[in-house]
């Protein structure tokens, strides 16, 4: 009887421990349900409003000029109507914006589409008016004036107001992404609480109640913000390619038709390499000498197009070479000279890269004797960096280049501007020495 009893006894123990088990689990599960819907909840926002940049960054960044010389073109009769694109480019421009409205729900974004729709129709209207007029004789000032006082001035309210748009959704993604941090936040204390009803339980019934539950999610919630943190600045990273693509090809199909075949290797061999460095097989971070091999490709490029104007030098001595970068750091350095520096300067100018050894880490400079900046300029130039969001889309290419230095080695690094107006401006990018193929992330070691 004895034994019977006890055996009866070690079988109720055993069914209120699996009962005390089964009332554990199902807060978990709650949790879990929770986690997963509210991930799924933010990688579905996240990937509309990337969406909704990626197709606005379709539109042209010379839409302006394409179509206003489209136009004069066909003004001064040198493009048959029927020779013209003015009809493609505006069939171009339509599909993009109205591929836009199934991705943004903001009010705001959704008028600048109906105001960018509009302008659209305008030019369509325009350019009907246009044709009519070739029909008749003693019409040429009229399309002038036209040109003159509407198409400009509509296709640049069409470039600004698609600007608008892409900036206030990047301004969308940096909001979600706050609101992300906050949720996380509410997740980790959520799981404390959690944690401590385990423990309470493991105390109470059993030393066997598994105490790493919730470390799968804790992890997958880092990587999930890691994630997302990448996929913004890969976003800021892309934006350079297709316009500098598109470019590079007219200006080979231009040597090409000018029968120039030593320019036109040299051009598609110096176009091949660069792609093939912007890939690299996936890597993040590349050698020194990968990095300037890239910045090489695109200046060999630039000086094709812009024989007259630019010349470059590298300078960088071979013991930095094998030191680790972060990949494509100096060619937006180095199409920040061009265009903003060089190009705004009569008469041209030169891009010269020096490194040299520091301490404890190296240092490259990217100089050029362009235009340079006034004391304002320059000092909204360094807040933009240093802000968790450049206000001005011109510096995009710089804050992308700061912040995945500070984010693989730590808030030390990056890059500092000295400019004066009408000598020049450089820009040194300050990296620790690192010869390892791991490169550790110092300030995710923090925030784990």
């Amino acid at each position: 009887m004895i034994k019977k009893s006890t055996g009866k006894e070690h079988s109720r123990l055993a069914l209120q421990i699996r009962i005390s088990y089964l009332f554990m689990l199902i807060p978990i599960v709650v949790f879990l349900i929770y986690i997963f819907y509210n991930l799924w909840q933010t990688n579905e926002r996240y990937e509309q409003m990337l969406n909704s940049v990626v197709t606005a960054s379709e539109f042209s960044l010379d839409f302006k000029n394409d179509y206003d010389y489209e136009t004069y073109l066909l003004i001064v009769e040198n493009k048959k109507p029927q020779d013209s694109r003015l009809p493609e480019m505006l069939t171009d421009a339509r599909r993009i914006v109205n591929g836009l409205e199934q991705y943004t729900d903001t009010e705001d974004n959704r008028k600048r589409l109906e105001s960018a729709n509009k302008y659209l129709d305008n030019l369509e209207t325009y350019h009907k008016r246009i044709l009519e007029n070739l029909g008749k004789e003693d019409r040429y000032e009229e399309n002038m004036v036209i040109w003159e006082n509407d198409v400009q001035i509509v296709t640049a309210l069409v470039q600004e107001t698609i600007n608008e748009y892409i900036y206030y959704e990047n301004r969308e993604l940096q909001t979600a992404q706050e609101e992300n941090r906050k949720q996380v936040l509410h997740v980790m204390q959520l799981s404390m609480v959690i944690i401590g009803v385990i423990l309470i339980g493991v105390v109470v019934y059993s030393v066997f109640v598994p105490l790493s539950i919730t470390e799968p999610i804790e992890r997958q919630v880092r990587a999930e913000q890691r994630q997302l943190r990448k996929a913004e600045f890969e976003l800021l990273q892309a934006q350079i390619n297709p316009h500098f693509l598109y470019n590079t090809l007219d200006a080979i199909v231009w040597s090409a038709e000018a029968g120039n075949q030593k320019q036109v290797i040299q051009m598609v061999g110096s176009l091949s390499d660069f792609f093939r460095t912007s890939l690299n097989r996936g890597r993040e971070i590349v050698t020194v000498r990968e990095d300037l091999q890239h910045v090489c490709s695109y200046l060999e490029i630039q000086k094709i197009r812009y024989m007259d104007i630019l010349e470059y030098e590298i300078l960088v001595p071979e013991e930095l070479n094998d030191y680790k970068i972060p990949k494509i750091t100096l060619q937006p350095l180095a199409e920040n000279a061009l265009y903003h520096g060089i190009k705004n300067k009569r008469g041209g100018g030169k891009i010269t890269i020096r490194g040299h050894e520091d301490k404890d880490c190296f240092v490259i400079e990217v100089w050029d004797d362009g235009i340079g900046m006034t004391q304002e300029r320059l000092i909204a130039v360094r807040k933009g960096l240093s802000d968790k969001a450049p206000e001005e889309s011109e510096l995009y290419g710089l804050y992308n280049v700061n912040e995945r230095i500070r984010l693989n080695f730590g808030d030390e690094y990056g890059i500092n501007i000295a400019s004066e107006h009408g000598q020049g401006t450089v820009v040194e990018v300050r990296l620790p020495k690192i010869l390892t193929e791991i490169v550790e992330n110092p300030t995710l070691e923090k925030t784990e």
